[in-house]
């Protein structure tokens, strides 16, 4: 049965049974403690918390996930994978543990010519948390097995919760016998309270049955929290791995080898000539491949795009692991679009987006990998400087710092640095790289806590939430409101009241102030009350429903009993709205002067100013940047009108929108904003302009990379963009009254005086040079005689590297032939000093080498260097000691002639 048709008999079987059918949301998870949507409640989590009122009782969807926690254990096992399609069922508040129980066993071993899957139920196994005696009493009821074939399991296999305070409650898992060449016999009776490692490939589990009914709090790893009490409704949420169920229908070994995975496999074995399932190892790579391909594809497919952090790391690292993974195979040319193309036409069967944006996917990802093969080959050449230098220093390991700055400056894995370690002789200090690693990720976490502030933990909002409900958002109707305070906090804990220059945190009942999102930066303005006023520092959604402003006391007392008048500065909106509706004029623009596969990948505006970032493989030409500015002028001119409509994902896609980030999947209305009908329609729930010519102006005023295939446009609109303008203006009439020229003519002129500049500089250096190669035959004459050896050791103050080897070779020239002659040269220039040593074919003959003269002088400078016997340079930083690193220079020599 191919993965098609098993999804296909999974939404029909649940649509029967009265199951509203829900498109799987995007992967990018709509929530502040998730980078990806990792199960298929994700989008269902506000109607598990009571957040908002589900518009069925009862739903089924496929959910696309990202797990990448287990990342390491790709291809090493049948069950991890990054990219994975979650079969969910969920009842809110309508059936619960019995109801979950029969219609999973009614759909996996009902006979497959009745529209079942036909597993054998004698290959199954329930398992149940450790004494719910009201799930092993619903099990033995439906299926009629034994107590004794019930399996009973810890919390740690059967308690589910996100590892983030939210929705939780026991659980019961569907496990399936693959028989014992899986693994050992095992007696159900005695198995847990852990499920044993050994037998994870033979009982695996194929269906999770969430009975969630607790709400979690204080969370401090996925096995450790504390319930704050029950959910308002007793929920069902289930979870069928597509991909391990698709591996037992159609019988292979692993998720690897299903239909719509395997051909990529098949691909790689074509392009690097080696066979799957020939070697253990190579088996590992093969499967990395085909895993990290497929979920690139759908984490792009999604606007994810390579990065440094959050989700583009990860974006990222799957993909250059995948690269990695095919030149451990042996092939060493590009390989994504060999491989991407197979895994869109099986993936695109159910995801036409990833046919329809191809162009964009194709482009980003290709980007990616050429710029990780220039990596890998800048990479290679700083591991052969340093393998180089632990061989000469007498050593066998390669430190710990070396291996991470491979891998943290140049993006170099160390699983390749391990393996070019290995191939010449040496071993890698992998203790000290983890543990650097580990103080990485440990600062990014801090980071990240910091970044998330009071929001961290987010149970005192919950709290309010629960309590008041959700907050009136006004910040489309209006700028000023009447309200009444429902909560205040400081450092995220509630308060009783806040105090003149106090900084806290307030929760309103209605309010017009706009809470940052979509890349639009919050409102700013005051609230003021009757003897005092608040300052408006920052408005953040901390949950769903919930607005929370932080403020600044600056009069008065503030306590929940005063009644407030709230005011948006209207200047501030007038200028935000001018920079929203001018970044979708901007996004707009940019796709018809480059063409649609030029999609905005992130975006930021705040009054007067926006900056949009865009999949782009190249800098863009100043015409293409003219043409954008010129594109976008031509809009506000037209006074392109600009509207809003509220439609669901499915209407809206029809319709034209673009879909950017975490998009709606269910019936939820999302807001379109339409600017000129069809010229720009994008899904948005920033403020706008009412017609184009409201922005007043866009003037470009940067276009740069910020990654590999990623580029970003900077603007100002409104009065900053005019400011900028008038700015620039004045710079012109300025140097036009120095220069006594006209504007038109300016260019010209300036371009006159640069090239007469350019012209003197060159000359001034001619006569420098001069001078300085002068001194040369003096120096020359002057040499000392040491023993046989003419030796010239010489401080050049002023001369830099250039000039210094310059002089040494100058120098070198004019000794008398057939004697043999060592020349020094130590310069130093803007707190540098550069020395050069040059020898002659006598003086090595001698045994004198360069290379060994700067060596010996370099550390006495505070640096180092080295080179050839004949010619070597270094430098360093003390100066202090030039007139002592040269007297070492002549007892070197005498010293090597004498010996």
């Amino acid at each position: 049965m191919d993965t098609a048709e098993i999804r296909r008999r999974f939404l029909a079987h649940f649509e029967a049974a009265g199951h509203a059918v829900v498109p799987s949301a995007s992967l990018l998870a709509d929530d502040p403690n998730l980078l990806f949507v990792n199960a298929g409640m994700v989008p269902f989590k506000p109607y598990f918390l009571g957040q908002e009122t589900p518009p069925y009782d009862r739903a089924t969807s496929i959910q696309k996930c990202v797990r990448t926690p287990d990342i390491e254990d790709v291809g090493k096992t049948t069950r991890h994978g990054t990219f994975f399609e979650m079969c969910g069922n969920f009842s809110f508040g309508d059936y619960f543990k019995r109801g979950a129980i029969e219609l999973a066993w009614d759909l996996i071993t009902k006979p497959v010519a009745d529209g079942g899957y036909g597993l054998e139920a004698d290959r199954l196994y329930p398992s149940v948390l450790v004494g719910d005696e009201e799930a092993i009493g619903h099990w033995m009821e439906v299926t009629g097995l034994p107590r004794e074939r019930i399996v009973q399991l810890g919390p740690k296999e059967n308690y589910w919760s996100m590892g983030v305070p939210g929705p939780g409650g026991p659980c019961s898992e569907i496990l399936y016998d693959r028989g014992p060449e899986w693994g050992p016999d095992f007696d159900p009776a005695t198995l847990g309270p852990d499920m044993p490692v050994k037998l994870e490939d033979r009982l695996l589990e194929i269906w999770n049955l969430v009975f969630m009914q607790d709400e979690l709090s204080a969370v401090r790893s996925k096995s450790d929290f504390d319930i704050s009490g029950s959910l308002p409704k007793k929920n069902i949420d289930t979870g069928m791995g597509l991909d391990r169920v698709a591996l037992l229908l159609q019988g292979k070994a692993n998720m690897y080898e299903i239909d719509v995975v395997y051909p990529v496999i098949a691909k790689a074995e074509q392009l690097t000539g080696k066979t799957y399932g020939a070697d253990h190892d190579d088996d590992v790579r093969f499967r990395v491949v085909a895993d990290h391909v497929r979920s690139s594809m759908m984490l792009i497919g999604d606007g994810v795009t390579p990065g440094n952090d959050g989700r583009g790391y990860v974006l990222r690292r799957l993909l250059r692991r995948a690269v990695r993974s095919m030149r451990l195979l042996g092939c060493e040319d590009r390989v994504l679009p060999e491989l991407m193309p197979i895994s869109r036409d099986k993936m695109g069967e159910t995801y036409d987006n990833l046919v329809i944006d191809w162009p964009r996917i194709s482009q980003v990802a290709y980007a990616e990998e050429d710029a990780f093969r220039k990596t890998l080959q800048a990479g290679t050449q700083i591991f052969d400087s340093a393998a180089s230098e632990v061989k000469t220093s007498g050593g066998t390991t390669l430190s710990g710092e070396r291996a991470f700055a491979l891998h943290d400056t140049y993006g170099f894995p160390i699983d390749l640095t391990l393996e070019m370690a290995a191939e010449q002789g040496l071993a890698v200090d992998e203790v000290g790289f983890r543990g650097l690693m580990a103080e990485q990720r440990e600062r990014a976490k801090a980071d990240a806590r910091a970044k998330k502030g009071a929001h961290g933990d987010t149970a005192a909002y919950r709290a309010i939430f629960d309590e008041s409900g959700p907050t009136e958002w006004l910040a489309y109707e209006t700028l000023e409101t009447e309200s009444r305070p429902l909560a205040l906090l400081s450092g995220g804990s509630p308060v009783s009241r806040l105090g003149e220059g106090e900084v806290g945190e307030l929760v309103l009942d209605r309010t017009p102030f706009y809470a940052e999102s979509g890349g639009q930066v919050a409102d700013a303005g005051t609230i003021v009350f009757d003897g005092g006023r608040l300052e408006v520092l920052d408005v953040q959604r901390p949950i769903k429903g919930l607005v929370v402003h932080q403020v600044r006391v600056l009069e008065g007392e503030l306590d929940p009993g005063r009644e407030v008048h709230a005011r948006v500065d209207p200047e501030w909106r007038t200028g935000a709205r001018q920079a929203h509706s001018g970044t979708h004029v901007v996004h707009a623009a940019l796709r018809e002067v480059l063409g649609p596969t030029a999609l905005q990948s992130g975006s930021y505006n705040r009054p007067g100013y926006l900056r949009l970032d865009f999949g782009w493989t190249q800098a863009l030409s100043p015409e293409q940047v003219r043409d954008i500015e010129l594109v976008s002028q031509q809009a506000l001119r037209a006074d392109l009108p600009v509207s809003w409509d509220y439609m669901t994902l499915e209407q809206a896609k029809e319709w034209g929108a673009i879909a950017l980030f975490g998009e709606t999947s269910d019936n939820t209305k999302v807001r379109v904003v339409e600017i000129g009908g069809p010229w720009s329609r994008e899904l948005c729930g920033g403020t706008h302009v009412s017609h184009a010519s409201q922005i007043g102006t866009v003037v470009v005023t940067g276009e740069t990379s910020v990654g590999s295939g990623n580029r970003r446009i900077e603007a100002l609109t409104g009065v900053e963009g005019f400011g900028y303008l008038a700015r620039e203006r004045d710079v012109v009439a300025q140097l036009t009254g120095l220069l006594k020229t006209q504007p038109d003519d300016l260019v010209g002129r300036v371009q006159g005086l640069t090239e007469r500049l350019r012209a003197a500089e060159k000359e001034l250096e001619k006569a420098r040079l001069a001078q300085l190669l002068g001194a040369s035959a003096e120096l020359a004459a002057g040499a000392t005689q040491v023993g046989p050896v003419k030796v010239v050791a010489h401080r050049a103050d002023g001369a830099a590297g250039g000039d210094v080897r310059n002089l040494a070779m100058d120098v070198r020239g004019r000794l008398p032939q057939g004697e043999p002659g060592v020349v020094v040269i130590i310069g130093q220039a803007d707190g540098k000093v550069s020395v050069v040593a040059a020898t002659n074919d006598e003086a090595r003959a001698r045994g004198l080498s360069a290379g060994e003269l700067v060596r010996t002088v370099g550390p006495l400078l505070g640096g180092k260097g080295g080179g050839k016997d004949d010619v070597a340079q270094g430098g360093g930083t003390d100066a202090s000691r030039i007139d002592e690193a040269l007297a070492l220079v002549t007892r070197e020599v005498a010293e090597k002639v004498q010996g």
